[in-house]
């Protein structure tokens, strides 16, 4: 086993997008069934490879000249089917360190087995964080029996990364799957922030229909920050582009959902909101280089 040490030159990059699914392993599995998958893509009209590997994300974003943050979702327990191993994207990314940062996830479910799993990612395997999904997980996050877990993260001193709002997994199915969105407002990670002041919450995604309290959150808590992904920046609430333009410029993290949307597309549309281009540095890059310990984080 190979131990993931972050080698991402800021200078040699111009962004760093924060939210990429790795939604296959070398071997051919993916990260949901075949419904599922055509589910999302349909929802967001993906016509990029929908089923990327670590070492495909490597070559596509260095050419890009950005670095990713890259993870799968562990929801073992909620879909019955094994994840893609953690473990392993880790020891993948450790070849491409310089574009490729690795978030793990633990199936919250699996209590103490989680907790273990967690701190044998951070110390075992290097990973720089962790991405949950609470509607696809099917859990509450500010349920007590979560509560170890959360510690253990924040004693290990990286950021935890959830998905808010909306979802396009089981979108336009019958009962969307049995996903229920309501794990998914932002206010139940507020419980977790407020508990846990050493842990980094980042807020994935545009939070419809409840972006007011995911702003409220950042503007509030000094370890509640936002990732912009899983919107054509285009469709942006009007309150969100606001913000990330204003008073929580230093707390909005560039993020495509990668394959789901391209960074190109993102950027694209990005540039057309009218943010002062002062700031935009720091939204695509400064603001991830600190919240990921990669470096001075300026922007530059």
């Amino acid at each position: 086993m190979t131990r993931y040490e972050p080698a991402v030159d800021l200078d040699a990059i111009d962004a760093i997008d924060v939210h990429v699914h790795v939604e296959t392993d070398e071997h051919g599995h993916l990260s949901l069934d075949d419904e599922l998958m055509a589910a999302s893509a349909a929802y967001f009209a993906s016509s990029d490879n929908r089923t990327p590997t670590v070492e495909f994300l490597a070559q596509r974003y260095r050419d890009a000249r950005m670095a990713a943050v890259v993870f799968t979702i562990d929801a073992r327990t909620s879909m019955g089917r094994d994840p893609i191993s953690s473990e392993d994207i880790a020891t993948r990314c450790a070849d491409h360190a310089d574009v490729l940062i690795p978030f793990g996830s633990v199936d919250p479910w699996r209590g103490r087995a989680a907790i273990e799993q967690a701190r044998s990612l951070v110390t075992e395997y290097g990973v720089r964080g962790f991405k949950f999904h609470p509607s696809v997980q099917a859990f509450a996050p500010n349920e007590e029996r979560f509560e170890p877990l959360w510690a253990a993260i924040e004693e290990l001193g990286v950021p935890a990364l959830f998905h808010t709002g909306q979802n396009g997994i089981g979108a336009g199915l019958p009962g969307g799957r049995g996903i229920k969105l309501r794990y998914s407002d932002p206010l139940l990670l507020d419980d977790v922030a407020a508990d846990h002041p050493g842990l980094t919450v980042i807020l994935a995604h545009p939070s419809v229909p409840w972006q007011a309290q995911a702003i409220s959150m950042a503007t509030h808590k000094a370890n509640v920050f936002i990732d912009l992904s899983g919107w054509s920046p285009k469709y942006f609430p009007p309150e969100l582009v606001r913000a990330a333009g204003g008073r929580l410029r230093d707390k909005v993290l560039f993020g495509s959902d990668y394959p789901l949307i391209t960074p190109e597309r993102w950027m694209a549309d990005f540039a057309t909101l009218g943010i002062t281009e002062d700031r935009v540095p720091g939204i695509v890059k400064g603001n991830a280089a600190r919240v990921l310990g990669l470096g001075s984080g300026n922007g530059s």
